[in-house]
């Protein structure tokens, strides 16, 4: 065999940078990053797809299985329990091994996870709304007992014959749900800290920014997708192929109404699957980007491992790997900088969950807009402003060549002007809604305080169920529970389209008005809506300024720790953001939720149910994330000196502990 030099110098500069040595072992091409890139953007693009259409799903899960916010929020957090199970140990550990397979197995384990959340719809019972009107899905047998409950008539409820319970046996299905969710948690581990580590690794020092920031960019193509297929889910009824639409009296805007949960967890398993076939064919290391001629056969590469040509390799056991696992964890954590600053990403984290897992569900309720057109404005308005915030923000650093205290600055600065919008969004809402006895009193008077007494004397003698949440809408833009509470006596019409007349409480209070009533919810005022165009506007501005400053914030953290560290800073901070951020705080946020309630559904056997009207949801939820914003305001202001002295080399900053 020739001399290798000779070799080489016949090849074009194209085939020079896969030639190894004069063993002929080809080495990987330096594209073979760029493609290692693509398959990550896909395998990101699926995950956060498949989260985020968990996040639109949330109003549609908590219908079906009658849940209160605050367990929705915990089956939300279930995918961070995975997480946190396997989370640290994967970041040290898989630094080690051979990264892209492992990812592999992730992506494949998030698929399976994602096919069994949504498995249940498929043991499950036709879904049931509590309704009296005929000709729906819930007939009613033409019996006088029911006909009292539909109208006001003087009947003793005595009369009105008692039914045995039978517990729905699909009533613990949401369990099911909470596995899917995890297991699709614990496949999630390896992806984020192995694949943003091999890039850093392998790329050149100032080409990584500008790949994160692409790959981020890509990613939140995800996001966006993933509110579309909700928003389209939502609109399609839950047992579409299964029942006549017609016969169907809800609409998308009624609390009643649960879409096609099922159908986008099957869709995000069949593309979670698809991304994670790449990463098998991938090789555990490549050169350094720029470095392919320069590296000799057996120098170590940036993983910490040989090169995959060398003769002489010798393989880490897992012993040897596991003893260095406490060293390298206390020196990361007695870093000054590191912790400040996970300190205040975890802190605006928890406000950023607590926000989106409920964003959508707070469109519902306090501006009346259906779960499908609120996931579909912040798919297409929200989510392609945060894309373009990120590029951004990486292609400023890229440009200007930003240094770690001048990303810090950056990110500051932006996370500042976005905590003053933050002030400014939440100053934007609309009035409650008017519900008879509950945000108003049956005379139209606003104001009223809720002291759980649907009944007035216009209704004192009917025979109502006080737990009927089936209401109806009058001229004078009051809402009433039911048409029994309401005082109808009469109706004509079929399905939909059933009109009561003859409503003793809506004469009371419109007396010039119609005394006749129709299906569903008052629509909102016209001041609302101008509202919500104003809280949409300030909601895009703030996500773009906020999301300029994410690149510069992400590489401050990868940029002031060792090299050998970065797998497990990334793996720790997105442990501690998972498991005190995403696991708590959709929780929280979920009981405050809950806590505005005035109207709970009631079970099939008792017990409360998924709730039906709010009050007072705007100034709880602005009170808990104006805090966690300023809390991580502050622990900005503390990190930024000591990022400055470590830059200058002050003793000060940490000793093993230079900023790159």
């Amino acid at each position: 065999m020739g001399d290798p030099a000779e070799d080489r110098g016949k090849l074009t500069s194209q085939q020079e940078l896969c030639v190894s040595d004069k063993h002929a072992t080809k080495r990987p091409c330096c594209s073979t990053l760029k493609l290692f890139i693509v398959a990550l953007s896909f395998a990101y693009f699926s995950k956060v797809l498949s989260g985020t259409y968990m996040k639109s799903a949330i109003t549609q899960i908590e219908r079906r299985f009658d849940l209160s916010s605050s367990l929705i929020g915990l089956i939300d957090g279930s995918f961070e329990m995975g997480n946190l199970l396997f989370l640290a140990v994967v970041s040290h550990f898989g630094a080690k091994l051979h990264r892209p397979r492992l990812i592999a197995v992730g992506c494949f384990l998030m698929a399976v996870g994602s096919f069994l959340t949504g498995l249940p719809h498929f043991f499950m019972g036709r879904y049931t709304f509590d309704t009296v009107i005929q000709g729906s899905m819930n007939d009613i047998v033409h019996t006088s007992y029911l006909i009292e409950e539909l109208y006001c008539a003087p009947v003793c409820l005595c009369m009105i014959p008692s039914v045995d319970c039978v517990r729905d046996s699909s009533s613990h299905m949401w369990i099911y749900v909470f596995l899917g969710n995890a297991l699709r948690g614990i496949g999630e581990t390896p992806v984020t800290p192995l694949g943003i580590s091999y890039i850093d690794d392998f790329a050149k020092a100032e080409n990584s920014a500008f790949y994160i920031a692409c790959l981020q960019t890509i990613t939140l193509l995800g996001p966006m997708f993933g509110f579309l297929l909700g928003s389209l889910c939502a609109s399609l009824y839950v047992d579409i192929g299964y029942v006549d639409l017609e016969t169907v009296t809800i609409t998308p805007k009624d609390a009643r109404w649960v879409g096609a949960w099922w159908l986008g967890f099957l869709v995000s398993s069949v593309i979670m699957l698809l991304s994670g076939i790449p990463f098998w064919f991938l090789p555990r290391s490549l050169p350094k980007q720029g470095e392919e001629n320069k590296l000799p056969p057996s120098s170590p590469t940036q993983d910490g491992t040989e090169n995959n040509n060398a003769t002489s390799h010798q393989a880490m056991t897992l012993a040897e790997i596991a003893k260095g696992f406490i060293p390298s964890l206390k020196k990361l954590l007695s870093t000054p900088a590191y912790f400040l600053l996970l300190c205040g990403s975890l802190l605006k984290f928890n406000s950023f969950i607590g926000l989106l897992t409920f964003k959508a569900k707070y469109m519902e309720q306090q501006f009346g807009q259906s779960a499908a057109r609120a996931n579909f404005l912040i798919g297409v308005l929200n989510l392609p402003v945060v894309a373009v915030g990120i590029f951004l923000g990486g292609l400023l650093m890229k440009r200007y060549k930003l240094g770690v205290v001048s990303g810090a600055q950056l990110s500051f600065v932006t996370s500042f002007m976005a905590y003053l919008l933050l002030l400014l969004q939440f100053g934007t809402k609309c009035d409650n809604v008017q519900v008879a006895g509950l945000t108003v009193s049956y005379n139209g008077t606003p104001g009223v305080v809720y002291n759980g007494n649907l009944w007035s004397e216009c209704n004192r003698d009917c025979s109502c169920l006080a737990g009927e949440w089936d209401p109806v809408c009058s001229d004078n833009g009051i809402t009433y529970t039911s048409p029994c509470l309401a005082g109808c006596s009469s109706s004509t019409g079929y399905g939909k389209n059933t009109v009561f007349h003859n409503c003793s409480c809506v004469l009371s209070s419109a007396p010039e008005g119609s005394m006749s009533v129709i299906l569903g919810q008052c629509p909102r005022s016209r001041e609302c809506s101008r509202s919500f165009t104003s809280y949409m506007a300030v909601s895009v501005l703030s996500s773009f300024i906020n999301s300029l400053g994410t690149t510069p914030g992400y590489m401050v953290i990868i940029r002031c720790i060792k090299p050998e560290l970065k797998s497990l800073a990334l793996g720790i901070q997105t442990l501690v953001m998972r498991t005190l951020g995403g696991i708590p705080a959709p929780v929280y946020f979920g009981a405050l939720i809950d806590s505005t309630c005035l109207r709970w559904g009631i079970k099939k056997c008792g017990g409360r149910g998924a709730f039906h009207c709010v009050c007072g949801l705007t100034p709880m939820c602005a009170c808990v994330q104006v805090c966690l914003n300023m809390n991580n305001q502050q622990c900005c202001d503390v990190s930024y000196p000591i990022l400055k002295q470590g830059e200058s080399g002050s003793p000060f900053y940490w000793a093993n502990t230079t900023c790159i």
